[in-house]
């Protein structure tokens, strides 16, 4: 991996993996939907600001429709869907179900981009399966629910879709533009959404939460969100999608000694299998070299 790519790298995960925890500081005080809505809308506007001096590129008029299913599936039901599924998981395990998505990005980016699925992804892709089915046997437990289970699987799905979309579509449009415009709608959805079933008055403006809502817009959004879009752009998908499976240790770890949410035998058991199983799924061929005597 080039240095550059490895910077990308390292910079996503810590961003991605702090972000859980901190997610779920902001929901003690904003309704989910509405805090989903306002970090959106708030990153993407900040893009939107800087990519005014390149506005040609835009194209809104003829490239509409790729903004729109964008947003759907990366802004809308990504972000939506993960804001609700922190309320009723601890943001360690809920990062867990979710960064399933390289396993089904392998297997996605088989059917629909053509890239060659091995025996040994296969095998991956079972112990991926086994990993969901050990944490989600720490869902009985008590301090989880099988709903949060259900919606953190449906939010690695939905990314998964999100992510070969955007490599589809990457040759025909500006990806900063694509990365702007679909967090300017799906905040603004997520915003009108949350203003129609909860309630503005339950925002509690303090200091803690104006801080996690700078650091979803500024860090969480906008920028690991540039990052991820160039670096699914300049790579085979299902190999980038496979570096984000250092980002549940890493949120695991902070909500662990910050949160003092649990560690139990089943989530520790899942997570092996979750992590083994996106090395196998994304491991690189290895070709042996013939050396000819002659």
């Amino acid at each position: 991996m080039k240095k550059s790519n490895l910077t990308s790298t390292i910079v996503l995960v810590l961003l991605w993996g702090l972000s859980w925890p901190i997610y779920k500081i902001g929901l003690h005080d904003a309704p989910p939907i509405l805090f989903a809505g306002l970090r959106t809308m708030l990153g993407g506007i900040v893009l939107v600001i800087v990519g005014l001096r390149n506005l040609r590129e835009l194209q809104f008029a003829n490239k509409w429709p790729i903004y729109l299913i964008s947003s759907l599936f990366n802004v809308i039901l990504f972000f939506g869907l993960q804001t609700v599924g922190l309320s009723f998981l601890p943001s360690g395990l809920f990062s867990v179900l979710v960064y399933l998505e390289p396993v089904l990005v392998g297997l996605m980016a088989w059917l629909w981009l053509g890239e060659r699925l091995t025996p040994l992804k296969g095998v991956g892709l079972i112990l991926g399966f086994l990993g969901v089915a050990a944490v989600s046997e720490a869902g009985l437990t008590g301090h989880t629910t099988v709903a949060g289970i259900v919606l953190g699987i449906v939010t690695a799905v939905v990314w998964a879709i999100g992510t070969i979309y955007v490599k589809v579509v990457q040759s025909r449009v500006n990806l900063m533009w694509l990365v702007a415009v679909q967090f300017v709608i799906g905040g603004a959805v997520l915003t009108a959404v949350g203003s129609g079933v909860e309630r503005w008055s339950a925002i509690v403006w303090s200091g803690s939460f104006i801080a996690t809502l700078l650091y979803g817009a500024l860090f969480g959004v906008s920028l690991s969100w540039v990052l991820w879009i160039r670096m699914v752009r300049t790579g085979e998908v299902s190999r980038v999608s496979s570096y984000t499976f250092f980002v549940p240790l890493i949120s695991v770890f902070v909500g662990t000694f910050i949160l003092h949410e649990p560690i139990t035998a089943f989530l520790i058991s899942g997570l092996i299998l979750i992590v083994v199983s996106i090395y196998l799924v994304n491991r690189p061929k290895i070709t042996s070299r013939i050396v000819t005597i002659r």
